[in-house]
């Protein structure tokens, strides 16, 4: 049949599945939102207050669904203003397709109104982007732009469109989506020596990563823990991929995690890294990181082995079929004393705050206990990201979406509403700061408009925390542009914006006001009121050795 180019974008995004996209019209890509008005029934389409709130959103889709997120934009402005969302998913290496148009063919190159080489601003931080500039290519184009996005490693995929081509028309055959695939490159030796490290490890530790979420490995994973009788720590990425309930699971590993996590993989003979790329966040001093152990590294992405940490052994791969293999052959490993010694560790190191006053740790754990733990949380980024990955137990993965490899302040927002167009039987929650709240809150406009009813708790310390919190240890309290003691009032904001506003200041409103905030069905701010100088705690300083994870006890007995 002959269609538009505009018509063959929808028809590629209903081929592949895509019932909600998120974005924001202009002029160049006018003929796509045309062809969308007429199948508004078949997709649903998010006008957000901005294209960054429409990229964040698609990443939040993505990581909630595990399907590829989308997002689309106009030329110029439209399209730059997506960078810094597409920069997001692709350090995250989550799948998601952006559709921006351009300018007309002959006006490319010519510093036309509203013309910028997308394609090229975004090289650095997609898997591929393409320039459409023949409508006989477009449809190609757009089953392999998913195909890549959700293949291997996923990533973002950037289409550009030139405006004439979305007029243009051709004859367009509806296909299939393409299976996205998952290629392993290990050998049988590779194999066996890995199986050899795991069968002769008296301390093994097992670090899981963003990749187990990926390639939905979480059964595989857990198996391989018990099999091996092994301690489980975790990133941000990879939260609920192993139960934060498990007798085994140690918490978070790197600059903010347990010091269960970062004494036990200072202290082990064996890590085994399961689709985790070995952060700076995480590794701290490389050279001093996990230093008595072998390192035995499983990953899909075969430029992540020996990137950060030299590797003793490494199996490159889909980690879902990686793990059953292994969990296939390995025996069952005995051990016992080491997991008995991890668990005394977990016992004289635990998770503290203080209880005298309002705090997010409080409030989290208040989150958790309504919600029986099946909420989505998303976060922004800093002190609240932290306190959420730590007092929230996380036991089912794809419940905790945060910018993790980028630190995005702003993302959570866009984030939690896509996430909750994803899955509108979870109760979606956004944990924010107030700096981070004021980069993006105009997104509570979109959740008013379409009544999507999210939850954001706003963590307000009149602080940007964790930037005080750094000029409090390492700047001798020089408190530089990090002070937000101002006359906005978010209550006043949100109402202003369609929402519905609850202030809390004290410990017994927060479990009423969640509550409250749940039955009303509409989206609810709620304005936290903490402490400025509360504290992330553990802490590792930026390159020090994980070893040397402090806390507020420490610091009380160093200064004493």
């Amino acid at each position: 049949m002959q269609l538009t180019g505009a018509e063959i974008v929808i028809e590629c995004l209903k081929e592949q599945g895509v019932d909600t996209v998120f974005g924001y019209p202009g002029g160049t890509i006018l003929n796509v939102y045309d062809a969308l008005y007429k199948h508004q029934d078949e997709i649903f389409h998010i006008l957000t207050s901005h294209e960054q709130g429409a990229a964040h959103a698609a990443d939040g889709y993505a990581r909630a669904t595990g399907k590829v997120g989308v997002c689309m934009a106009t030329s110029g402005p439209g399209a730059t203003n997506l960078v810094t969302g597409i920069a997001t998913a692709y350090m995250d290496s989550i799948p998601m397709v952006a559709i921006t148009a351009n300018v007309n063919l002959p006006l490319l190159g010519k510093d036309s109104f509203q013309e910028v080489d997308i394609a090229g601003v975004t090289m650095p931080i997609t898997k591929h982007g393409y320039i459409v500039k023949d409508v006989n290519q477009l449809a190609a184009t757009l089953r392999k732009a998913f195909k890549i996005a959700k293949s291997g490693r996923p990533g973002p995929v950037l289409v550009d469109i030139t405006k004439d081509v979305t007029a243009a028309v051709c004859e367009f055959e509806k296909k299939a989506p393409a299976v996205a695939e998952k290629v392993s490159r290990f050998t049988e030796e590779e194999m066996k020596k890995a199986i050899d490290l795991i069968q002769n490890a008296k301390k093994p530790f097992i670090y899981v990563g963003g990749g187990a979420v990926a390639s939905e490995a979480y059964e595989e994973v857990r198996t391989f823990a018990k099999k091996i009788q092994a301690p489980v720590c975790d990133t941000l990425m990879a939260k609920g991929v192993f139960d934060g309930y498990d007798d085994l699971y140690t918490g978070m590993i790197g600059m903010h995690g347990t010091k269960t996590s970062n004494f036990g993989v200072s202290q082990c003979d064996l890590l085994i890294a399961l689709g985790a790329r070995f952060s700076d966040r995480v590794v701290g001093n490389p050279k001093k990181f996990a230093s008595d152990a072998k390192i035995l590294h499983i990953d899909i992405d075969a430029a992540e082995i020996d990137k950060n940490i030299k590797t003793d052994a490494d199996l490159v791969g889909d980690l879902k079929e990686v793990l059953t293999i292994l969990n296939s052959r390995l025996d069952q490993q005995d051990h016992t004393e080491w997991v008995e010694y991890i668990k005394e560790l977990k016992e004289k190191y635990p998770l503290r705050y203080d209880e005298n006053a309002l705090s997010c740790p409080y409030i989290m754990e208040q989150i958790d206990e309504v919600t029986k733990g099946q909420a989505i949380i998303t976060t922004d980024v800093g002190q609240h990201q932290m306190w959420a990955a730590q007092f929230y137990h996380y036991t089912k993965p794809r419940t905790f979406l945060s910018s993790g490899g980028s630190g995005t302040m702003g993302y959570g927002l866009g984030a939690c509403i896509g996430a909750k167009m994803g899955q509108p039987d979870k109760i979606c929650i956004n944990i924010g700061g107030d700096g981070c709240f004021r980069m993006n809150m105009n997104e509570l406009a979109t959740a008013s408009r379409y009544n999507i009813p999210i939850i954001q708790v706003i963590i307000n310390n009149h602080v940007l925390g964790m930037v005080r919190q750094w000029q409090t240890l390492f700047y001798d309290k020089r408190y530089s542009q990090t002070v937000l003691n101002d006359k906005v009032d978010f209550c006043k904001v949100a109402e202003g914006l369609g929402c519905e506003a609850i202030l809390v200041t004290q410990k017994e409103e927060v479990a009423p006001a969640i509550e409250k905030a749940i039955s009303l069905g509409k989206p609810v701010v709620i304005n936290c009121i903490i402490p400025e100088d509360d504290k992330v705690f553990p802490m590792v300083p930026a390159g020090a050795p994980i070893s040397e994870a402090f806390d507020a006890e420490d610091l009380k007995n160093k200064e004493a």
